[in-house]
């Protein structure tokens, strides 16, 4: 059964490989949109506008933690890519191991500092009075879910390792259906605002997770772990470290530019930061696709490197390239025709001035996604070799940028500032990561040689 779920990408045509397993990747991803909008979604129409902009003021604080959760339980898994593309299923399963004792003691600490600084945060990031007391109920639940975010993320994160991008998305799916039926419940039936929405979403995540864990304990038998190696092993855990660490920090770093960027964004008032979460969100949606195939390379490079076929790495790179120039032309003409409709997803068509300044914030970064697209493949495709820390360079690009645009730009040219600030930061990351990736093979390549 193992055998059919599993997908080895070191085989077979390029091309092919890439599309088959980012189809299933692309539709959970927008599940995972889904679920990550639905309570902005559902808290505007519901709640209020108010309300929304509670949800979008910490959503750059959302990313920092959550974000870096997600980039602890994808690196932790690049090593089980590599060790299965090996087809060492001894070195794969003493990682398993390992992951969860190293995931469990990371839930525990992380899930305490993120609750404990939760009020200076929201104070840092100069969030209005107004909606600051919807802010904090929202996030603080938020946070205090972790350990069910990172249950959830490291078994998805675990599967894909193995070639199976459908397994995850079922759970995703189911997930998000729930989340949805959450947050309408408990918003409208219990009265919950805000915090209602958070609490949907630790629950619907936490279910996705128990299920997900005994799906893949019955169909995944090459991920059991034996006697033989259970154990903690110093040296997987290290190389656990050395790969998550980094990408969370990568992600970390990246957050931190955008909570700064969010405090200057703030100080614009509830209808800016409203028409920014409006905006953002949208964005996400349209760029899905191309963040789908950056993520699909994570995996084939993994998959690849662990076979040592560095020639099909770099075809798959350019194969990759294709398609992210192909989709780019698509989601131009996404955001500039389709991108209003979108966003009276969020809101009720009443609020006219904030959905122009959505779309005005949607068509800025539209000239720019050919550039997001390449900072999503080439940067996976890296963290997919095991450079993680190479990776994790490129934030301090993005947060620079966005640091000089946000305390530079937006606090003297105001909202027009705000709409561009995240398109220089992807032009500054991309400066570092084209160039750094070109580097890294030829590393690997030398390696190889040496080992000949």
């Amino acid at each position: 059964m193992a055998k059919n779920k599993t997908k080895d990408m070191t085989n077979g045509g390029i091309m092919m490989n890439i599309i088959k397993f980012c189809l299933p990747l692309m539709i959970g991803n927008l599940f995972q949109q889904f679920y990550n909008m639905a309570d902005i979604i559902i808290v505007g129409q519901f709640v209020g506008k108010t309300a929304l902009s509670a949800v979008g003021s910490v959503g750059s604080l959302n990313f920092l933690v959550i974000g870096s959760v997600i980039g602890l339980c994808t690196g932790f898994t690049v090593p089980v890519a590599q060790r299965f593309g090996a087809q060492d299923f001894k070195a794969l399963k003493k990682y398993i191991a390992n992951i969860v004792y190293t995931s469990a003691a990371l839930a525990v600490v992380i899930t305490a500092i993120a609750v404990d600084l939760t009020d200076p945060l929201l104070r840092l990031m100069n969030t209005p009075e107004d909606i600051y007391k919807d802010a904090h109920d929202y996030i603080v639940v938020i946070f205090a879910g972790i350990g069910a975010t990172i249950l959830y993320n490291i078994l998805a994160s675990i599967v894909r390792a193995l070639g199976d991008s459908k397994t995850p998305l079922y759970f995703l799916i189911f997930s998000s259906v729930l989340n949805i039926g959450l947050d309408v419940l408990l918003i409208t039936q219990f009265n919950m605002g805000v915090r209602g929405a958070a609490v949907a979403t630790v629950i619907s995540q936490f279910v996705s997770g128990v299920m997900c864990f005994f799906y893949v304990k019955k169909k995944f038998p090459v991920l059991h772990i034996t006697k033989e190696t259970r154990g903690i092993d110093l040296n997987c855990i290290k190389k656990l470290i050395s790969n998550g660490i980094p990408l969370s920090l990568q992600f970390s770093i990246t957050a931190i530019g955008s909570v700064m960027l969010q405090s200057c964004v703030n100080s614009l008032g509830a209808e800016a930061i409203a028409a920014v979460t409006i905006g953002g969100k949208t964005q996400l949606m349209i760029v899905l696709p191309s963040e789908t195939i950056g993520a699909t390379m994570t995996v084939y490079c993994g998959q690849n490197l662990g076979a040592g076929k560095i020639d099909r790495i770099k075809k798959g790179v350019k194969s990759g390239v294709v398609l992210a120039t192909c989709y780019t032309v698509i989601g131009f003409c996404v955001a500039r025709f389709l991108g209003p409709y979108i966003s009276l997803l969020f809101i009720n068509g009443g609020e006219a001035s904030i959905i122009n300044l959505a779309q005005q914030y949607i068509n800025a970064g539209s000239y720019f996604y050919f550039i997001l697209s390449l900072l999503f493949l080439f940067r996976n495709s890296i963290q997919g070799l095991g450079y993680s820390s190479v990776a994790m360079f490129a934030g301090f690009f993005e947060l620079v940028a966005r640091a000089i645009m946000g305390f530079g730009f937006v606090n003297t040219l105001g909202y027009d500032a705000a709409c561009i600030a995240n398109p220089v930061a992807w032009i500054a990351a991309d400066i570092f990561l084209i160039p750094a990736f070109f580097i890294v093979i030829k590393k690997i390549e030398k390696q190889f040689r040496v080992r000949e």
